[in-house]
């Protein structure tokens, strides 16, 4: 069976991505000092302003515009002119988390004595072995182009870039194994400059490093298909935190529960229990059970053990789905306590998510495959 699957990402200086970034600094600014620190912080950019909102319990002294500003420059807007930088206006409007959450998330505090859920919900973790990071090969693609464009623009290679930027990817598939890349869609924000010269670097310099090996003569490059992208970052479309969750995830080919990331500290399981859920499948892929595998996990607001676990390994598995579901209890944290511990999820770690995915990057330790060994045994594999 043949078929086509796309994926897109965006570049760290998307309006929705510098959303995502100022979130994550200031929950990285509160981990760093209090690792016991509560954080749920939105923002919101458009032209020359920024807007940060939400609830924030924590000892640390955090000086939320000063942060806020460092990581608007450290994208890149420091230039005037093209209506959003690191001198916009500032509001901040953040205030203690609510008692009847904290309670539940507090050990002893709630009707059980242990650490509950933030929040009720599902999440869904995914890993397949089409590639090394065992992430889909779309969106891996997709975001290896987001970087690269970002990597370009930082280092002067192509100097006529700024910071907004997407890419997508479409992949062919035979038998359910990708076998070539069909399309790729560049937009990159830029100054006004020849346009020609402009897709031909972006061709040489971004798309031919990534994607070169995947391409052929019959692949479409659309590089700025509207002629020109001069208005763009938050001047060009407003931006907010966590608008972004399919980039952020499996580009669409694993499922996705609803629930943003950015901005959460991790006792909050749209973000801790998705972490855990890829950290299950990823080892599940890696051990050989499975070719693709699919978890998904539901919780309480306040009520530590899941409600429910579910594993769809899309008819790959190697073994039942009833000793999958076993080993996983058996091995796996799934209370929310246990999933901060084992993952060391209070570190202030979240600014390397915030762009480019928050999977398929090995030094973020929901991507370590440590149980590798231990379910193979169990499994007799």
């Amino acid at each position: 069976m043949k078929y086509l699957f796309s994926s897109e990402s965006i570049t760290e200086g998307h309006p929705d991505k510098v959303c995502d970034g100022i979130s994550d600094a200031i929950l990285d600014a509160c981990l760093a000092q209090d690792p016991d620190s509560r954080v749920a912080v939105e923002t919101l950019v458009t032209t020359e302003f920024v807007c940060i909102a939400g609830e924030v319990t924590t000892k640390a002294n955090v000086d939320y515009e000063a942060i806020a500003r460092k990581k608007i420059a450290d994208i890149g807007y420091t230039v005037d002119g093209i209506g959003f930088n690191d001198k916009s206006e500032i509001k901040v409007l953040i205030h203690e988390q609510s008692p009847d959450i904290s309670q539940g998330v507090t050990v002893g505090k709630g009707e059980y004595e242990e650490q509950g859920a933030g929040d009720q919900g599902i999440m869904f973790g995914y890993a397949t072995n089409e590639t090394p990071n065992l992430m889909p090969m779309p969106i891996d693609l997709a975001h290896k182009l987001s970087a690269k464009l970002t990597e370009v623009r930082k280092k002067g290679i192509i100097k006529e870039l700024l910071p907004d930027g997407k890419s997508q990817v479409s992949v062919e598939y035979v038998d359910g194994v990708p076998v070539r890349v069909t399309s790729v869609v560049i937009a990159s924000h830029h100054y006004d400059t020849d346009m020609p010269t402009l897709r031909k670097n972006i061709k040489e310099k971004v798309i031919d490093p990534i994607v070169g090996n995947m391409i052929d003569e019959n692949t479409t490059i659309l590089i700025n298909a509207t002629g020109k992208f001069v208005v763009g970052g938050p001047h060009g479309d407003a931006g907010l935190t966590g608008r972004k969750i399919i980039v952020d995830t499996y580009g669409g080919m694993g499922r996705h529960g609803g629930g943003a990331f950015s901005g959460k500290d991790p006792s909050k399981v749209d973000r801790s229990a998705a972490y855990a859920a890829r950290y299950i499948a990823k080892n599940i892929v890696a051990a050989g059970l499975a070719d693709k595998c699919e978890v998904q996990l539901a919780y309480c607001i306040g009520y530590a053990t899941p409600l429910s676990i579910f594993v769809d390994c899309k008819d790959t598995e190697k073994i039942s789905l009833e000793l999958m579901e076993e080993l996983i209890r058996k091995h796996f944290p799934l209370k929310p306590a246990q999933i901060i511990s084992e993952l060391q999820l209070k570190q202030p770690i979240y600014h390397k998510t915030s762009a480019y995915g928050h999977f398929g990057k090995t030094d973020l330790p929901w991507e370590q495959t440590d149980k590798v060994e231990i379910l193979k045994k169990e499994a007799g594999i």
